[in-house]
């Protein structure tokens, strides 16, 4: 079967639904937008009966408080030990005396020969905030690149950069009274967090948009070469 000459080969890129991130904000084709929040963990089982109650009792409330959809995306991912150790000496390194010191150094031997003998993990929050109402924002199809951009692209992108500034606010004060603190993402973190669950076959299912997993022009040339 003979190929047609003329036919051009479609990119990556272009079989994605991202045109771009700005600020922060994941601009979809079709005229969806959307932000992302890292939540912090909370450690549950360490919390008194009350305390736990308490928390699931502003988890509920936070729910039902939602008038839009939203997305939670938990990642699992090796620990770095030995950032994690260095955080610990620059908050206790030179601080308390001596036997704050020796604790310390005590605490690196056991986290050093637990990181030795099993995979530590870590798990990470992350909370996908759309724009608009029932998640899209005056949605116009999936626009793809060689059928050109609408005129108003700029008004609706600073209408959603507003909208979604305010629901990352709202939604960071309902986490936190609860005792999760949030803070969103900025835009390097936001198409490292896209590039990583691209590369990953667990999770890139689940941080699918629209059933398929999304990158930014930026790690255009990164992707394609893994690919």
């Amino acid at each position: 079967m003979r190929r047609n000459p003329k036919r051009r080969l479609a990119s990556i890129q272009e079989l994605l639904p991202l045109d771009d991130v700005v600020d922060g904000v994941v601009c979809l084709r079709g005229g969806d937008y959307r932000a992302v929040l890292e939540a912090q963990s909370v450690n549950f089982a360490l919390k008194s009966e009350v305390e736990q109650e308490s928390i699931m009792a502003g988890y509920r409330a936070f729910l039902n408080s939602l008038s839009y959809p939203i997305q939670v995306v938990v990642r699992i991912l090796p620990t770095d030990v030995e950032a994690y150790l260095a955080g610990v000496r620059g908050r206790f390194g030179g601080r308390g005396g001596e036997a704050l010191r020796r604790l310390a150094l005590d605490h690196e031997a056991f986290v050093r020969r637990l990181g030795r003998e099993r995979t530590l993990l870590e798990r990470r929050f992350y909370v996908v905030v759309p724009a608009g109402l029932e998640g899209t924002f005056e949605r116009r199809g999936i626009r793809w690149p060689w059928q050109g951009a609408p005129g108003n692209v700029r008004q609706k992108l600073d209408a959603a950069a507003r909208q979604l500034a305010f629901r990352c606010q709202e939604l960071a004060q309902a986490l936190a009274s609860f005792g999760v603190a949030a803070r969103r993402l900025d835009s390097e973190e936001t198409a490292q967090l896209w590039t990583a669950c691209l590369r990953s076959e667990v999770a890139a299912s689940a941080l699918a948009v629209s059933g398929r997993p999304v990158v930014t022009r930026r790690n255009r040339r990164e992707v394609s070469d893994d690919a």
